[in-house]
């Protein structure tokens, strides 16, 4: 099995991801029997590697990643999970900060497949989802390489998550707010509680700011599994340096003391995930895992995670931010002016339809010029014509174009030197507007369209 055809053997799993959204999704499709089954007939790789494991709505990746790099600066052999993936699927499984080979990630396939075969045919289990065999992946993956510690990012939710099998030392819940309702539940408090739901008995649990109602749910749950909660923000706090278009320079007060850091991620959330991360790489020591100071340094200054506020191009300015939810959207417009300068804003908006997009369109169509309407080859994206449709009411301009690189194409020739295209609204839009923007040649998958072509 070479990496094209386990790539089409995966997809004939159900994909929660990709599916086209009928109307509500239902609580009862997230249930770890199938994960149980799996890892138990694999000899629970998820128990043989210390983990951090992340879940919060936003920041979570990036606070990933940034643990993820800083324990590999430490000479450590790592593992990181996480989702979803930009330009290849290999992005989702990395060791030592890299994505796996085509090779090995076609022979955990291979390897796995005949365990998925066997509980599809058990009636009390059933098949495994797309999400729920990549996890088991991940797991076997670091298991037999033997990592020293492996960085687990949640896919959704935390409670009935697939990577909720783990007993995790330490626990890591970034912010929380409004995503995933039809599944996750219609309040702040709900939502934190599902998301709290990784915490396990006599865990250090890192807890990024949050609103009370979302503060007090995931206190409840600390005090309910016996968990030490370290709050970012009080027991550990950050202080904002100079920045410019490559990145920022930040000092982070934590509790085993004080680091001087430089990260190529912009936007005041970052200050606060880099904060979480410091926090959660310190409480590693009660694992056994040090990570120095210089380790710290080192890894937040190579740390790469695309699509986050990151610049593309600088004539004129180019930005690709994959925020998909209201409060995310509101976080980088509040960056925008702070970090960069620039005349007019030129948007190149597409949006997924499980989205809060009439909130988020609202939000961007004040800031706007010019808006650029597409959609991204997934199939929940909206239409170009759905998408221009939101901002029917903005005093922006409003163009429909079919796909991303027409968008970028247009966006770039209508803005000026002094000018800002940001692309934002969701991650596969911004994968795409990356792809043709710096040459990244993309992976098609049977399913969805060929380059250039819309269904």
């Amino acid at each position: 099995m070479d990496y094209r055809q386990s790539i089409a053997r995966l997809l004939t799993l159900v994909d929660h991801e990709r599916n086209k959204v009928m109307g509500p999704r239902q609580k009862a499709i997230y249930d770890l029997t199938r994960m149980e089954a799996l890892l138990e007939r694999l000899g629970s790789p998820q128990h043989q590697v210390p983990a951090t494991h992340i879940a919060g709505t936003k920041g979570k990746g990036s606070t990933a990643a940034l643990c993820d790099a800083a324990l590999s600066a430490a000479g450590l052999s790592t593992g990181f999970y996480s989702s979803p993936h930009l330009h290849t699927f290999r992005e989702r499984i990395r060791r030592n900060s890299e994505p796996i080979s085509q090779e090995g990630f076609a022979a955990l396939v291979k390897g796995l497949w005949p365990l998925h075969e066997e509980l599809k045919s058990d009636a009390g289990v059933g098949p495994l989802t797309l999400f729920e065999f990549l996890t088991g992946m991940a797991f076997q993956c670091f298991a037999q390489d033997r990592t020293d510690v492996q960085v687990i990012e949640v896919g959704l939710g935390g409670r009935m998550d697939a990577t909720n099998v783990l007993d995790a030392g330490v626990c890591v819940i970034t912010s929380v707010s409004l995503d995933h309702t039809a599944v996750l539940g219609n309040t702040i408090g709900e939502i934190a509680t599902d998301k709290a739901g990784i915490i396990k008995p006599g865990a250090t649990v890192v807890i990024a700011p949050q609103s009370p109602e979302a503060l007090s749910a995931i206190l409840a749950a600390c005090q309910e599994k016996e968990a030490a909660p370290i709050l970012v923000g009080r027991d550990v706090t950050w202080e904002e340096g100079r920045f410019g278009t490559d990145g920022q320079r930040f000092i982070v007060r934590g509790l085993r003391g004080e680091y001087e850091l430089y990260m190529p991620l912009l936007g005041a959330h970052q200050l606060e995930n880099a904060a979480s991360a410091v926090a959660a790489l310190e409480a590693l020591a009660g694992q056994g895992i040090e990570v120095p100071p210089k380790a710290m340094e080192i890894g937040f200054e190579r740390v790469s995670w695309p699509c986050r506020m990151e610049v593309l191009s600088r004539s004129p300015l180019l930005v690709a931010d994959g925020a998909h939810n209201v409060y995310s959207v509101q976080s980088l417009l509040k960056s925008l002016p702070k970090y960069l300068e620039y005349d007019r804003l030129v948007l190149v908006a597409g949006f997924s339809r499980d989205k809060d997009v009439e909130d988020m369109a609202q939000a961007l169509g004040e800031m706007a010029d010019t808006v650029i309407a597409t959609a991204s080859r997934h199939p929940r994206s909206l239409t170009p014509t759905e998408v221009a449709g939101l901002f029917s009411d903005s005093k922006a301009a409003v163009t429909e174009t079919p796909t991303p690189a027409d968008a970028l194409r247009i966006a770039m020739d209508t803005a000026g030197k002094s000018d800002l295209v940001l692309a934002t609204g969701s991650l596969f839009l911004t994968a795409e507007i990356r792809e043709s923007a710096l040459g990244i040649e993309p992976e098609f998958y049977p399913e969805l369209p060929p380059p250039g072509s819309r269904v």
